[in-house]
């Protein structure tokens, strides 16, 4: 049997109507942008396998560092005992955050990074006797699929089945160009008459991934930032996507004035090696937990907390991210982004095209509303595995977040088949 038929006997995929999706593609090899499956066929990894994979498939430096640590320590436990990798990665991480960031807490992943930043703020003030519960998020936030990171996330059809259980959370309208005032006034708002009760604004910086792609400018978000730090509300920069240069600086709060209290960081930390979460904070959030009183102990932990194996992979992919060439290639893949934006611009395909660092987002014109369910994505995401890429819309929203290590002639590969699907759209009308 083909690992396409093996696989459909035993196993459950994520975000997929298993009744009526096609066999899942079976691959048996990635090297640099590329993935093989078991056919021979090779497909580019034009989203960097959900953003992880920042250096490219089965980087050597990576494997070598992984191994070597393997055959040295795989595993220990977290609590009691440290390792050398885990010291040297936030050593490493907390020069290159923002400067107010002091600890580092490790976890499994984004939504584990943000479960922890969530209890990080809420306990923030129950150690300390206060009673703040409400958090701030935004509309079409997307923070992850445990309870609550889906709590601070927009409702939608991914949280409907569990909304009773989620806590309440204020959504303030994304402050998109032409919105910000809008949004500015309703914080004031809500500052105005419910301070006393918030004790955290969690927000993505600068882009919305899973919401579409959204994108909001630094100076308003930095307004937002600085009315509820001034009122003494808890700053959550959910980072998990942004991290690791994807807008163009090592951080999306690098374009920002203020800084954040806490961060939550996944996907590209280890290069797309290995699971790992890191939530780091300052020095207020962490100092609000020491105490006599054990009761005011951040409880919280994984197995598989600051795996030796995923932090040496994280300190090789760091290696590689501040590189010359990484940068070097970052600036180039957002100089070839723009060019292609502007060639696109006035498309009657397209609705909008919007570009940061290395990110390009076109949102198609189609019948139907724009949602993660528009129809047009199975047809997008079909025809584009035909020619040997693998972009995976969300709903009638295409978006190129490639790896770090492509090429002109691969990169320009990619603009060409979406300019030929989007002629395509307007012939077929």
């Amino acid at each position: 049997m083909s690992l396409s038929s093996r696989d459909k006997k035993v196993i459950w995929h994520p975000y997929t109507q298993m009744k009526t999706a096609a066999d899942s593609i079976a691959i048996v090899k990635g090297e640099g942008v590329y993935l093989y499956d078991e056919y021979g066929n090779k497909y580019i990894d034009a989203v960097s396998s959900w953003w992880v994979n920042i250096h490219g498939h089965s980087h050597p430096y990576i494997a070598k560092k992984v191994a070597e640590q393997a055959c040295n320590l795989e595993h220990v436990i977290f609590a009691g005992f440290t390792h050398e990798p885990a010291i040297e990665l936030a050593e490493r991480l907390l020069p290159l955050l923002p400067c107010n960031q002091s600890k580092i807490f490790y976890s499994d992943d984004g939504s584990t990074a943000v479960e922890v930043a969530i209890k990080m703020a809420l306990q923030y003030w129950s150690n300390q006797g206060i009673n703040k519960t409400k958090i701030l998020a935004f509309e079409h936030s997307y923070h992850g699929d445990t309870f609550g990171s889906m709590s601070v996330s927009a409702r939608s059809s991914f949280t409907a089945p569990f909304n009773d259980f989620l806590f309440d959370v204020i959504h303030l309208p994304l402050p998109t160009k032409g919105k910000e005032m809008n949004t500015i006034a309703i914080l004031d708002n809500l500052l105005d008459n419910h301070l006393d009760s918030f004790a955290a604004f969690i927000f993505e910086p600068l882009i919305l991934g899973a919401g579409g792609m959204l994108m909001v400018e630094p100076e308003v978000l930095d307004v937002l930032i600085n009315k509820c730090q001034d009122a003494g509300i808890i700053t959550i920069a959910d980072e998990v996507m942004t991290g690791f240069g994807r807008t163009g600086k090592l951080f999306a709060c690098n374009h920002l004035s203020n800084h954040p209290d806490i961060f939550c960081l996944s996907k590209g930390i280890t290069g797309g090696t290995m699971a790992l979460g890191v939530t780091s904070c300052n020095e207020k959030i962490h100092d609000a937990f020491l105490s006599d009183d054990k009761a005011k102990t951040l409880f919280h932990g994984h197995s598989f907390t600051a795996n030796p194996i995923a932090c040496a992979a994280a300190n090789a992919s760091l290696d590689l991210l501040l590189n010359d060439t990484t940068q070097s290639n970052m600036i180039h893949i957002n100089k070839q982004q723009l060019m292609f934006m502007d060639r696109m611009k006035g498309h009657a395909a397209l609705e909008d095209c919007r570009c940061i660092g290395t990110i390009l987002a076109m949102d198609i014109r189609t019948s139907e509303k724009t949602s993660y369910f528009n129809s047009l994505r199975d047809e997008m995401y079909s025809y584009f595995l035909n020619k040997g890429i693998l972009l995976r819309p969300l709903g009638n929203t295409l978006y190129i977040m490639p790896p770090y290590c492509i090429t002109d002639e691969e990169l320009q590969y990619i603009h060409d088949c979406i300019f030929a699907f989007c002629d395509d759209l307007i012939d077929n009308k």
